[in-house]
This record gives C-alpha cells, structure tokens and sequence, in this order.
C-alpha cells in the first residue's frame, strides 16, 4: 500500500475569511519577474528572473496548527515541535450528521470509527463534519460550526492520537469563550488542526 501526502490548506490570499478578533491578512504582489528584470542579476545569455510577495497575517487564518505555546506560555513553539507530531497515519471520520453549533461526542466517535472500518491506534484523526459545504465562504463559517469535547481529546489521547483537525475556525465554539477542547490539548500536549 502507497503512502500519499494530502495537503489539505486553505488558499492563503488577500482578504480570505478570518475571526473578525484578529487583523486582517494581507497578501500583495511585490515584484514580478519582469520588474526584477532591473536587478540584473544572472548573467547576460542567462537572466535570473525572481518574483516575490508579501504576505501579512495572524498564524491563525486559514489552515493552521495551535502548537503548545499558543496555550501555554510555558510551551514550546511551532519551531520547537517535534516533527514527527505534524505527519503519520490518518484517518477520517464522518460527523457529518454533527449539527451546526453541536458537540461531538465520544459516542459519535466511536461509531464514526466503526462505520469506517479503522480502529484508531496513534493516527492523525480528521472530523469530517460537512461545516466548510456548509457554510463557506459566509461569516457562519466563523461561528456555526461544531465543537470537540474535552472527553474526545482524552479518548484520542488513550488511542495513542497526538493530533487531530476540524474543518473550521475552532475545535471549540468560541463565543462561549470556555475552550475545553483547547484546554485538554494544552493538559495533555495534543495538536489540532483547525482550517
């Protein structure tokens, strides 16, 4: 059986939907190849063409990774991670019947995993919820979509699963500012992956 790298980010660009908390990102064409034409780098029978661009932004806009020290002043960060925490095994579960605004469960994991067939032992475990179909590109993207209760972070955590994601802006419905999800993350030192 092949291994197969799925890159599942967002497109960064300019203007592209984020919490309305955070600044705004910024991403602007700087040079063009022909504009570094006047560089004149290279050599004459073979010109050095470049492009470049500037990109401003909060860590979290679009697809991103919460590492330890966004929770935890103490913790490490992003570039002090384990690589290893960031790739491996995955799978993805179907929580699509999970409502807008919802909580999913530890029941709703466990059938999730047994109508897919995998027993979760250590994987990078995705939540397929339907929240992206249904919601992007509008404003509800930011605040509808479902939550992961704390007790799904320590089932994961006992299954060996050192990271998880979502497709939304949070694992935890951040207009109730109570964040359990975050929180058994920190506790426990698990990643999630919220887009």
């Amino acid at each position: 059986m092949g291994r197969h790298i799925i890159d599942l980010s967002m497109e960064i660009e300019s203007g592209m939907v984020a919490n309305r908390d955070f600044s705004g990102n910024i991403f602007v064409p700087l040079v063009s190849h022909k504009e570094s034409e006047k560089f004149q780098a290279g050599t004459p029978e073979d010109p050095f063409l470049s492009a470049w661009n500037y990109i401003g932004m909060t860590e979290h806009t679009g697809t991103h990774v919460d590492g330890f020290f966004h929770m935890d002043p103490l913790g490490l960060g992003i570039d002090q991670m384990p690589l290893d925490m960031f790739f491996g095994k995955a799978v993805c579960l179907d929580l699509t019947g999970i409502p807008p605004g919802g909580t999913i469960t530890v029941a709703d994991v466990e059938e999730a995993q047994k109508r897919c067939g995998v027993e979760i032992d250590g994987h990078i475990v995705l939540f397929a919820t339907g929240h992206h179909r249904r919601f992007f590109p509008g404003d509800e993207v930011l605040t509808r979509n479902p939550e992961i209760s704390a007790e799904v972070v320590h089932w994961l955590y006992r299954h060996g699963s050192r990271a998880h994601g979502v497709e939304g802006p949070s694992t935890d419905i951040l207009s109730k500012k109570t964040f359990p999800s975050h929180r058994a993350c920190r506790d426990l030192k698990v990643i999630h992956y919220p887009q």
